[in-house]
């Protein structure tokens, strides 16, 4: 199996370990130390030994980023060894910098150590060195250490704070986006849904006339009958073709000028009615209700209207019957008519028709049913009142 490589460094890793490394040789070309030859801490004396932990400290550098629990532990040990010698002030930075890179870029739980490491260790060089000599200048080790191992642990932590703050704010901001989306998307399929239901429900009554009666004036070699179906195609053509205008004009005026037209109600069945009647229908309406919420108006309106559609399409010779009953804060809507063979022409179904009915109904959190009882065919909604007023 083959060894793990480490990552490669970041570039901005190299450059800071290279002007480091640079940095130190310069002092130590120049005779610069952070301690002179004769003092006492000083096991290593002249300027050679120094370039050993300038070295290694550099080469963390490089790790600080990729392996910073490694490169923290690699560093401690050599801020140890320079204190042997007579120092560098690259070598120190150089500690700083990976101590702040190593609560940045580590896990989590090591972050929170150092800085409690760190913390202890400011506190135990300052009161240590007080204890021993009882002078205020062994004050000034605790601050040293504070300087350059806690001060750089507590910035760290700062910015990781900081960045994660950021981070998750653009998380945030990302699933309000992801969420907005999806919203737009829902709504567009909600209201291309609705205007499929309102373009069929009012289109489909007159061009299922105009099938069902061209095909008879076609079929039939009586002038008077031809007649008849030619004023019924006339009619319906008509009237289907000014509600496309006006569909098709409020789809087309984005300036908001243009008031689509009222949504039509239960006081319109008679009127509904009586054009089933005119297109060859034989219906009775019976409607027991009181005033309804303008939602579920508008759905037992739309519901009536394809059933009628429906029967005028498909239903054989017979009596059609539309019933609205107000009771148990609902409105009961059932539409009965012939079922079986037809002898007469008769147009086209798509099936969109039960599919708007079944999602009106479930709009406004009813109940829906259609299918055949024994000789009729019955469409059957309940349209709870309460969901009505919400929706």
């Amino acid at each position: 199996m083959p060894a793990r490589r480490l990552p490669r460094p970041h570039r901005f890793d190299v450059l800071l370990a290279a002007g480091g490394l640079l940095g130190g040789l310069l002092l130590v070309a120049a005779g610069l130390g952070t301690r002179r030859s004769d003092d006492p801490i000083t096991l290593f004396d002249g300027p050679w030994p120094v370039l050993v932990p300038l070295t290694v400290m550099a080469g963390c550098e490089l790790l600080r980023r990729t392996a910073p629990r490694t490169a923290l532990a690699v560093a401690g040990v050599t801020i140890t060894a320079d204190l042997v010698t007579q120092g560098n002030v690259s070598t120190i930075l150089m500690f700083t910098d990976v101590v702040y890179a190593a609560v940045l870029y580590g896990p989590l739980a090591s972050a929170r150590r150092i800085q409690w490491i760190t913390g202890l260790l400011t506190v135990a060089g300052t009161v240590v060195p007080f204890a021993v000599w009882r002078v205020p200048e062994a004050l000034l080790i605790g601050v040293i250490v504070g300087v350059v191992a806690y001060g750089p642990a507590a910035t760290g932590w700062i910015v990781r704070d900081h960045r994660d703050a950021a981070e998750a704010a653009r998380l945030r901001a990302e699933q309000t986006a992801l969420l907005a989306e999806a919203d737009r998307a829902q709504a567009v399929t909600a209201e291309r849904a609705r205007m499929a239901r309102e373009l069929h429900d009012m289109v489909a009554n007159h061009l299922s006339a105009i099938a069902i009666h061209s095909t008879a004036a076609l079929s039939l070699d009586d002038p008077a009958t031809s007649r008849r179906s030619l004023a019924v195609i006339r009619e319906n053509s008509v009237e289907g073709l000014a509600e496309m205008r006006r569909l098709i004009g409020i789809l087309r005026d984005g300036s908001g000028d243009r008031e689509p037209a009222a949504a039509p109600t239960l006081d319109g069945l008679r009127a509904l009615v009586d054009g089933a009647r005119a297109n060859g229908l034989d219906v009775s309406l019976d409607a027991d209700h009181g005033t309804l919420p303008t939602p579920v108006e508008f759905a037992a309106y739309r519901i009536v209207q394809e059933s009628l559609t429906n029967a005028l399409k498909h239903a054989r010779p017979g009596r059609v019957t539309v019933r609205l009953v107000q009771r148990d804060g609902a409105l009961d809507l059932r539409v009965l008519s012939p079922c079986g063979h037809r002898d007469g022409p008769r147009a086209p179904g798509s099936g969109a028709g039960l599919v708007g009915m079944r999602e009106r109904t479930a709009l406004l959190g009813g109940t829906f049913a259609a299918g055949p009882e024994g000789s009729r065919w019955s469409v059957h909604a309940v349209l709870p009142l309460a969901e009505g007023e919400s929706a």
